[in-house]
């Protein structure tokens, strides 16, 4: 019993021992990497470290001390464990708890700690190693095929075309990988389609289709992703083939027809662009009218210059420098003329030649010296001297003040006008005022004004006011010669010689030299000194009375812009969306405001400029060219009536008023069909209007002498002229007619005209004089009838011939008229073919017994009064040898024989005005 117990005694003294003896060995933590790179694939659980998973101890080989017991994994949700392999070595794998998936997450961090097994079985007083940092990425299968986005794909092509890129399908792939993810390449399966599909997907066509042929082409294809797995689905593409589409302007006229007097007329009402559906990013269209053709540019107003600046308002004083050539005005003799439309007066200046007007004719300076008026109408040829590079001169002209001299010269030089102009030559210093315009050297016609109130010079071109680009001091410059000169085409230079006189040199003058020419057409060239003409003035003058036009802004699309140049005669739209720009297109009108227009054709032309986001492929317009015709308006007819003869007796024409030559006159105007006015040509006044509502406005009326001159000495036409000033007309008398001119109605033209008369001197021959008058508006461009009267002299029947008495006419005694006055010229010619009846043959041969006894006491009385005034006798001779009509006409002598002598002289001398042929026909019958 005792050794029993001794015996486990021992033993528990053993174990005590050998407990303090392993204590004391576990002295060390486990060691391991303080970082692993890991690999797992989808279809496995276990991870490939690198470097391997080792958790060694110093405390090795101790048993539990020296051994690794496990692992622990820090990190919530990670689906990883890690295991210990071998306790001695310290090996251990990490390994997935389940399946994991690379789409769900691909790459996993956690922490790993390893510990030992402490100093006994237990695992008590166990140590563990420092954390260390585990990544796990997990390798991708190719378990997805790839998937179409779509199951049919569709696009349209047009016929003819080949296309780099039709349409592109794409499929996409779930797996995670770079290798599996991607789709490699497509393939399409249908045999003998005319189209490829390159790796991206994009299918383009290998030929030209045509629509008449296959309008659908439908084929499969299919996608492979880099593991060559093919998609569980192919997809079908289908492609339509249309015909050929290409973008244009449709639904235009190329004939275009305006009527004159209509209004506006829309050039493109049913016109729409057409994009073949490719998109666009802006677009723009240009408009342009050719109008150059037509008289000066454009269509104006038709009346003569001088007419048109009353109408407008503009200030008087013109002087004309370059007025057709006469008698007093010749200096534009040696200049050619140019035939134009509107019968205005076109000088050529061809670089070589140039006029200078006269001193006489120049208006003179005063204190207006320094507001003047230059206006003329220039189409610029260019060209002259070296290439256009040299400086061509308009005017040149040196201006004699009081007691002092200024100069001015207007130019042109390339693209520039320029005036110069210099106040004081004695002590000022010139300035320059510089203009650069493309209407200078585009060819055309324009019209310029320039209007100097010094300090400020103002431009006007076509009515459109320009400043000055430049204005600079050109410094000391050699003064012209102080003598006042106007010179046009052209301007003088002083010139001087220089030679040798006895060994020295010496300098003379040798006098004025021309040069600087201009070569060009050039028209209306005025002159006014004194106040300038307002801006409104100028635009009434010479703007254009026809153009393009738009007026419905209030429809305008979005963003979209509209463009009118000055001239009119051009309009750029702006847009970006092609329906609202068609709708614009549509608006876009021409006008014609003048009542009678130039008739002709104006080409048309259309340019457009699309543009989009990319420049590959963008659409282009052809330009559409077509043309408007201005139809020939319904002429005015302007018609003159009145009397074709009157006789009147001596003391008329001797009087101090003379005879009307158009009592009765009456000027009527009439076109074929009513006209309505314009809301926007300038309104008729109401003194312009005709009876029957038609604008009728006369600009000119001339009567003129039939035969020989009038003799101013004893003949002459008069009418009152003041009368006429204050209505705006201006006279012009000579010995061949009575011009009228100026812009008036017809009712003071007929005011006018019958107060015309015809007055002869005391001594004068008498004899019939015959006038005709015609009259013209807008210029001469509508003239009326000529209208013929005869004025006759009536005499007394003591006066009368007896040859003409005695001339083999039939002389009928008709009891039943009273005696009437004899005419000279108005008597009417008998019917030599009439039938008497036997009792009237009777009746005549006793009128002509006792017309016998009558013609017998006739010429001695006819005897004594030629004694007593010889004058009448000598001018019934003349009258009858100057008028033929005396020869042919008939006589109607009513004769009493009951009457005495001097009763029959006394009855004649009564003198009755005879007014129309037709009356004295019916009296004759």
């Amino acid at each position: 019993m005792i050794r029993g117990y001794l015996s486990l005694g021992v033993l528990l003294i053993s174990a005590l021992l050998h407990s303090v003896t392993c204590n004391k060995g576990n002295k060390h933590k486990p060691w391991m990497e303080a970082q692993y790179q890991g690999i797992i694939m989808e279809n496995d659980n276990t991870v490939l470290l690198n470097p391997p998973l080792f958790a060694l101890d110093k405390d090795s080989p101790l048993r539990y001390a020296g051994e690794i017991c496990g692992f622990r994994i820090h990190g919530s949700g990670t689906p990883f464990e890690a295991v210990v392999l071998d306790r001695t070595t310290g090996e251990g794998l990490i390994r997935a708890k389940g399946p994991v998936d690379c789409e769900a997450q691909r790459e996993h961090t956690f922490t790993i700690q390893a510990h030992d097994c402490g100093e006994g079985p237990d695992g008590s007083n166990s140590k563990k190693s420092h954390k260390a940092t585990v990544h796990v990425r997990v390798n991708d299968v190719n378990e997805f095929a790839p998937v179409f986005g779509e199951r049919v794909f569709r696009a349209s092509v047009t016929e003819g075309r080949m296309y780099e890129r039709v349409l592109r399908v794409q499929a996409w792939d779930q797996d995670c990988s770079p290798q599996y993810s991607q789709v490699c390449f497509y393939q399409i399966l249908t045999p003998n389609v005319p189209f490829t599909i390159d790796n991206d997907g994009y299918i383009k066509n290998t030929q030209p289709l045509q629509a008449n042929g296959e309008r659908l082409i439908r084929f499969t294809v299919t996608a492979y992703d880099c593991g060559k797995k093919r998609a569980v689905e192919d997809a079908e593409v289908e492609i339509q083939v249309k015909p050929t589409c290409k973008p244009s302007w449709r639904g235009w006229n190329k004939r275009i027809e305006y009527v004159p007097g209509t209004g506006n007329l829309a050039l493109f009402p049913s016109i729409h662009l057409e994009t073949c559906e490719e998109p666009v990013w802006s677009i723009q269209a240009t408009i342009e009218i050719q109008t150059s053709h037509v008289a000066k540019g454009c269509d104006r107003d038709n009346y003569s210059e001088k007419s048109l600046r009353k109408l407008c308002g503009a200030a008087p004083g013109d002087v004309d420098l370059l007025p057709p050539s006469s008698t007093g005005y010749n200096w534009t003799r040696g200049l050619p003329v140019q035939e134009t439309q509107d019968s205005s007066l076109v000088f050529w200046f061809n670089g070589s030649q140039s006029v200078e007007i006269p001193p006489a004719r120049l208006p003179a300076g005063g204190s207006a010296a320094d507001h003047l008026t230059l206006s003329f109408w220039l189409k610029h040829a260019g060209g002259g001297g070296k290439s256009g590079k040299e400086e061509e001169v308009l005017l040149c002209n040196t201006v004699q003040n009081e007691g002092s001299f200024s100069h001015y010269t207007l130019a042109v030089h390339g693209c520039r006008i320029s005036f110069l102009y210099w106040s004081l030559l004695d002590s000022a210093r010139p300035v320059k005022f510089l203009w650069k315009l493309e209407q200078v050297c585009d060819g055309e016609w324009h019209h310029y004004a320039l209007s100097l109130a010094f300090p400020t010079v103002s431009l006007y071109v076509d009515g459109v006011t320009y400043d000055p680009a430049l204005i600079h001091d050109n410094g000391a410059l050699p003064p012209p010669k102080r003598q006042a000169r106007l010179m046009i085409g052209g301007c003088w230079a002083d010139e001087k010689l220089s030679g040798k006189s006895n060994g020295n040199e010496t300098t003379r003058a040798a006098g004025a030299v021309t040069g600087r020419f201009l070569r060009g057409y050039v028209s209306g060239f005025a002159l006014r000194l004194g106040p300038v003409d307002s801006r409104e003035v100028i635009e009434c003058l010479y703007s254009c009375k026809e153009g393009l036009q738009y007026t419905d802004f209030d429809s305008l699309g979005k963003g979209m812009k509209v463009h009118v140049n000055p001239a009119q005669s051009q309009l750029t739209l702006e847009g970006d969306d092609p329906t609202s720009f068609s709708r614009a297109l549509q608006h876009v009108e021409y006008l014609n405001s003048l009542q009678f227009p130039t008739p002709g054709v104006r080409p048309l032309k259309l340019q457009t400029i699309v543009r989009c986001l990319s420049d590959e492929g963008c659409l282009s317009v052809p330009d559409l060219e077509g043309y408007l015709v201005v139809l020939q308006p319904d002429a005015p007819q302007v018609l003159l009536s009145g009397s074709p003869r009157s006789a009147h007796p001596i003391s008329d024409f001797q009087g101090p008023l003379g005879v009307p030559i158009f009592p009765d006159l009456r000027i009527t105007c009439s076109v074929s069909h009513s006209l309505t006015p314009n809301k926007l040509e300038r309104a008729p006044r109401a003194d312009l209007q005709s009876t029957d509502g038609i604008e009728c406005a006369l600009e000119r009326c001339e009567v003129g002498v039939v035969g020989e001159d009038l003799n101013l000495e004893y003949e002459s036409l008069s009418l009152d002229v003041s009368s006429a000033w204050q209505r705006g007309l201006e006279t012009e008398n000579s010995s061949r007619s009575f011009r009228i001119t100026g812009v008036q109605n017809v009712a003071v033209y007929e005011d006018i005209l019958r107060s015309l008369t015809y007055r002869t001197g005391v001594r004068a021959s008498l004899y019939a004089r015959k006038f005709h008058v015609s009259c013209s508006e807008m210029n001469g461009r509508y003239v009326s009838n000529q209208l013929y009267t005869e004025l006759d002299v009536l005499h007394g029947i003591h006066a009368v011939s007896p040859s003409h008495l005695l001339s083999g006419q039939q002389f009928v005694h008709n009891v039943h008229q009273a005696p009437v006055a004899l005419s000279s010229h108005t008597l009417t010619t008998a019917n030599r073919n009439s039938v008497f009846p036997g009792v009237a043959m009777v009746i005549i041969v006793v009128c002509v017994g006792f017309l016998a006894l009558i013609v017998t006491l006739g010429l001695s009385r006819i005897h004594s009064v030629r004694q007593r005034d010889g004058i009448d006798g000598v001018e019934l001779e003349a009258s009858n040898q100057r008028d033929p009509f005396w020869e042919d006409s008939a006589m109607t002598i009513t004769v009493n024989p009951m009457e005495s002598v001097q009763s029959r002289n006394l009855a004649s001398a009564k003198r009755t005005p005879v007014s129309e042929r037709e009356n004295l026909d019916e009296e004759s019958r």
